[in-house]
C-alpha cells in the first residue's frame, strides 16, 4: 500500500548539501544555474526511506521527453501523484515517435533546445549512453533513494566513467501468448519443452488452424519476438550472456546454431504470407482467433485487451529445450535522466529521487500495464491478470535476464539479428551459416570474440 508522504522541516545543513550536490553534478560542458534558496523538505518513505528536499518553493515546470507515445494518458496519474506531493513542480510529458526518438533527442541536446528530462534506453539499445559520454546528461551518484535500486538496474545506466546517469523506471518481459479456447477445443495440454511445443504446433496445423500468428513484414520484430525472446533460455541467462561478452564462449557455437535452428523450427507454422505481415497484422490475427499462439511481449497486453475484451487468452513462458532450464527475458526498458543544460536540475533530481520510492513502483504495473517495477520492492502485485501472470512466470523461472546486446562496434547484434533471422526465414541461409556470420560480424571489432575459447 502507498505510504503517506509527510512534510517536515529540514535543517539548513542538510538542505545546503543537497543544493550543492545538485549544482556540482552538472557536467563541465554545461554549468548548472545556481539553485534558489531551499525552504522546505519532505521525507518520502519507501522500502529504503530517503530524505528528499526541494531546492526552491517557486513554481517550476519540467518537460519529460520519451519515445512512449502510447503512454501519454497512462503516465498522467503517476505525474499527478508526484505533483500532489510536490505542488510547486509540474511535469509535462512530451513523447516522440519511437523510430525517431534517438535522432530527435540527439538534435535537441546538441542544439541546446532539449527537454529537462528524458527517457533513456538501456545499455546497447539506444543513444543515451553515447549522449552521456558526450556530457549531455547529469551524473547522479549521490541521488537519495538509489539504495532502493538493484545493482543490475544501476549498472544499466552507468557510464564508462563509472558514474550513474539514469534512474530505471520499469522493465518488461516476453513469452508465448496462447488462445485458451483453441487449446481447450483441441484438448491440448500446455507444452513443457520446445520439442513438445513443435508437436503441439503440428496438431494445431492438422486441425486447420494457424499455429503462430507472427510474421516478418517488420524485420525488427523478428529480432525481438524470436531471438531476444529465446536467447536467455538457450544460453543460460546472465552467466551465459557474460561468457560471450568476455570471450569465454564464441558466437558461432552450438547455442547460436540452435537459436537459428529454432527459427527454421517455427517457419512451417507461421501464417500464409508471413513475409508481408506487420506486427500489427500479426497481433490482429491473434486477437481475432485466427492463430493459436503469438510470440510477444508484455507491453502488448493493453492493446490485446482493448482489441477484443471477450477474447480468452493467456501466457506461457517459452518452453525450454530438452535439458535446458527455463529463463525469461526481463528487459530493463527505460530510465529517466536529466539534461545537463536544464535550468531546474535540483527539481529534476527531486523527481528522480521520487522514482526510486515504493510510491512510484506500486503504480507502475497498473498505470503502465505490461511494465513492471524495478526497485527492490519485490512484493508489488497488480490487478491486471495478464500482467500478474507475467510476474508469476518470472518468479517461477530459473532466472531472468536482459536482452542480448553487443553493439559497441559495427555491425552490432541488433542489426545482425534482424538480417540473419530474416535470411534464415527466407531459406537462403542455414542455421550454421547464420551463426558463423554472426561471429564474423562481431569478431570484426570485438577482441573478446576474436580470441574466444572455441
Amino acid at each position: 500500500m502507498f505510504k503517506r508522504i509527510e512534510w517536515v522541516t529540514c535543517e539548513v545543513l542538510i538542505i545546503a548539501c543537497i543544493v550543492l550536490s545538485a549544482c556540482s553534478q552538472a557536467t563541465p560542458a554545461t554549468e548548472a544555474p545556481a539553485a534558489g534558496s531551499a525552504t522546505e523538505a519532505v521525507t518520502v518513505e519507501s522500502t529504503s526511506a530517503s530524505s528528499i528536499s526541494t531546492a526552491s518553493g517557486e513554481a517550476v515546470t519540467l518537460t519529460l521527453g520519451s519515445w512512449r507515445t502510447d503512454d501519454a494518458e497512462a503516465i498522467q496519474p503517476i505525474l499527478d501523484k508526484f505533483h500532489a506531493a510536490f505542488p510547486n513542480i509540474t511535469i509535462n510529458f512530451s513523447p516522440t515517435l519511437p523510430t525517431e526518438y534517438d535522432a530527435a533527442i540527439t538534435t535537441q541536446l546538441t542544439s541546446g533546445t532539449g527537454d529537462d528530462l528524458y527517457y533513456l534506453r538501456s545499455k546497447g539499445s539506444g543513444a543515451a549512453h553515447k549522449l552521456y559520454e558526450a556530457g549531455y546528461f547529469v551524473p547522479i551518484d549521490d541521488l537519495p533513494g538509489l539504495d532502493n535500486m538493484p545493482q543490475d538496474v544501476i549498472d544499466s545506466w552507468t557510464g564508462t566513467d563509472g558514474h550513474i546517469f539514469g534512474v530505471g523506471i520499469y522493465k518488461n518481459s516476453m513469452g508465448l501468448f496462447y488462445n485458451a479456447d483453441i487449446f481447450r477445443q483441441l484438448d491440448l495440454p500446455l507444452p513443457t519443452t520446445w520439442e513438445e511445443l513443435l508437436t503441439t504446433a503440428q496438431k494445431i496445423k492438422d486441425a486447420g488452424v494457424t499455429p503462430f500468428a507472427n510474421g516478418y513484414g517488420e524485420p525488427a520484430y523478428v529480432r525481438s519476438l524470436f531471438l531476444w525472446n529465446w536467447i536467455p533460455m538457450v544460453i543460460g541467462g546472465k552467466d551465459g550472456r557474460t561468457a560471450y561478452f568476455d570471450g569465454d564462449a564464441c558466437l558461432n557455437d552450438a547455442n547460436w546454431v540452435q537459436l537459428f535452428k529454432m527459427v527454421t523450427d517455427v517457419t512451417p507454422y507461421l501464417p500464409n504470407g508471413a513475409a508481408a505481415l506487420t506486427n500489427s497484422d500479426a497481433r490482429e490475427y491473434f486477437i481475432q482467433g485466427k492463430a493459436a499462439m503469438f510470440f510477444n511481449g508484455s507491453y502488448d497486453i493493453p492493446i490485446i485487451q482493448a482489441g477484443n475484451p471477450e477474447f480468452e487468452w493467456s501466457i506461457m513462458a517459452i518452453p525450454p529445450l530438452e535439458g535446458k532450464d527455463n529463463y525469461m527475458v526481463a528487459e530493463l526498458d527505460a530510465a529517466i535522466g536529466i539534461n545537463s543544460a536544464s535550468e531546474h536540475i535540483p527539481e529534476a533530481k527531486l523527481f528522480l529521487s521520487w522514482l526510486t520510492t515504493r510510491d512510484f513502483a506500486a503504480m507502475v504495473p497498473d498505470s503502465l500495464v505490461g511494465n513492471f517495477p524495478v526497485t527492490k520492492d519485490t512484493d508489488i502485485t497488480t490487478s491486471n491478470p495478464y500482467s500478474q501472470k507475467f510476474l508469476d512466470l518470472m518468479a517461477a523461472a530459473k532466472g531472468t535476464d536482459a536482452r542480448f546486446y553487443m553493439n559497441t562496434g559495427t555491425p552490432g547484434t541488433s542489426s545482425l539479428f534482424v538480417d540473419l533471422t530474416v535470411t534464415v526465414l527466407n531459406g537462403t541461409m542455414t542455421p550454421e551459416q547464420a551463426a558463423q556470420s554472426l561471429y564474423d560480424g562481431i569478431s570484426s571489432w570485438s577482441g573478446e570474440q576474436k580470441a574466444c575459447k572455441k
